[in-house]
């Protein structure tokens, strides 16, 4: 018999319970569990909170199909079945967080902040973090069994050691091999080409969190403005065949948009009620299956009143 797994406040593993018929059963028993030495003033809130993403109960499963809700801290854009007897720690927060980090610091510099204009210094955090340990953070969520978390994480995870490798002063030549055949304008043409391709794959994984959390979508949606922003400050230069400073900056705002709700995704999938005092709220869009869910057991509640 098949198995599942239920999660804790922001989605780490506490109990394994069977995914056939007896879920729902097993789900239910969970939730007394938990709910045990509550008032029934404190159960009522907490179902009502679970409804909104947060609280004790907003990650139990009390559905017959077995499956968790989608969840940006396992990096989940749609529902899924827990893992059985599960190797590895969940993995997303470790790439949320490598890729929020990375990406902080380049959208300081693409916004001129303390008119720092270079960023050099974002070469050794690329292949550092943003691209080793983002990448490794993608071949866990192979192992996982997270198709989206394994193809989003191991990109990015790419994407950074790209963006290290091109801007490498001196050690591969790609910017002064680029300018030496077509000038400056060429590099920019270039790596404006790199932007915009990375916003067609970006868009890609957008249209996957449709129906996922609130703030998983807004993840890749500021990001995948950032690209688009940041391609065509580099494609439609200003006067003087620099790029576009007021869409490189719009651009950077939107990056660190994206860092932020990374961070946000990141926490999510991190504290639970056995490392923090507070559960991080996760919203659903009404149209997802957690949400249709959620209005039918409304539906049913005040149909019994």
């Amino acid at each position: 018999m098949a198995t599942a797994t239920g999660h804790d406040g922001a989605g780490y593993q506490n109990k394994e319970y069977t995914s056939s018929a007896d879920s729902g059963e097993a789900a239910r028993t969970h939730e007394a569990n938990i709910t045990r030495h509550m008032t029934a003033e404190q159960h009522e809130t907490a179902k009502k909170a679970a409804r909104f993403g947060y609280g004790p109960l907003a990650q139990i499963n009390t559905t017959e199909s077995g499956l968790l809700p989608a969840f940006g801290g396992e990096f989940q854009p749609g529902t899924y079945k827990g893992v059985e007897n599960r190797k590895f720690a969940n993995p997303a927060p470790l790439g949320l967080s490598a890729f929020a980090l990375t990406t902080f610091v380049l959208s300081l510099i693409n916004m001129g902040t303390r008119s720092v204009a270079e960023p050099n210094v974002v070469v050794a955090i690329a292949f550092g973090y943003g691209g080793l340990v983002q990448l490794l953070a993608g071949m866990w969520e192979m192992a996982v069994g997270n198709t989206f978390g394994a193809t989003a994480l191991s990109s990015y995870g790419g994407f950074w050691i790209a963006f290290g490798i091109i801007l490498t002063p001196g050690g591969f030549e790609i910017a002064a091999s680029i300018e030496a055949g077509g000038g400056t304008s060429a590099f920019y043409d270039s790596f404006g080409f790199f932007l915009m391709g990375w916003f067609i794959f970006t868009t890609l994984l957008l249209i996957a969190t449709l129906r996922s959390t609130v703030a998983f979508f807004f993840l890749f949606f500021t990001l995948d403005m950032a690209f688009l922003l940041l391609g065509i400050g580099y494609l439609q230069r200003d006067a003087t065949g620099a790029p576009n400073p007021p869409i490189i900056k719009a651009g950077g705002f939107f990056g660190l948009l994206a860092a932020f709700l990374a961070w946000y995704n990141a926490m999510a999938g991190i504290l639970d009620t056995s490392n923090s005092f507070f559960i991080v709220p996760v919203a659903h869009f009404p149209w997802s299956v957690t949400g249709s869910e959620r209005r039918k057991e409304q539906k049913a509640e005040r149909s019994t009143v």
